[in-house]
């Protein structure tokens, strides 16, 4: 599961750069994109809390809180709402950096 969100992230953000942050798996670009980790029964990924706000209603169905989801592992992952998280993320961090 965990190779499947990352090459989903790859694909969505392929001018990201991968490295750890907070000691998980981090997407990287302008800016931090999404982070990821492996737990006892779900996944979690942290697209900021400005990704979890736009997809609110797409992300009903999982627990969330500001800044995360939490993808059970027992369901397949989301993986086209995903990538438009992340390709929101990629859109956001860019703007901010034009802003500039």
């Amino acid at each position: 599961m965990l190779r499947q969100l990352r090459r989903t992230i790859r694909a969505a953000a392929p001018g990201a750069e991968e490295k750890i942050s907070y000691q998980i798996p981090t997407f990287f670009l302008s800016g931090n994109l999404v982070y990821f980790a492996a737990f006892k029964n779900h996944i979690g990924f942290y697209p900021t809390s400005s990704g979890i706000s736009h997809f609110q209603k797409e992300l009903s169905k999982y627990e969330t809180a500001k800044g995360s989801v939490r993808f059970p592992l027992n369901r397949p992952l989301p993986l086209a709402l995903v990538g438009r998280i992340v390709k929101f993320r990629v859109n956001e961090n860019l703007a901010k950096i034009k802003k500039r």
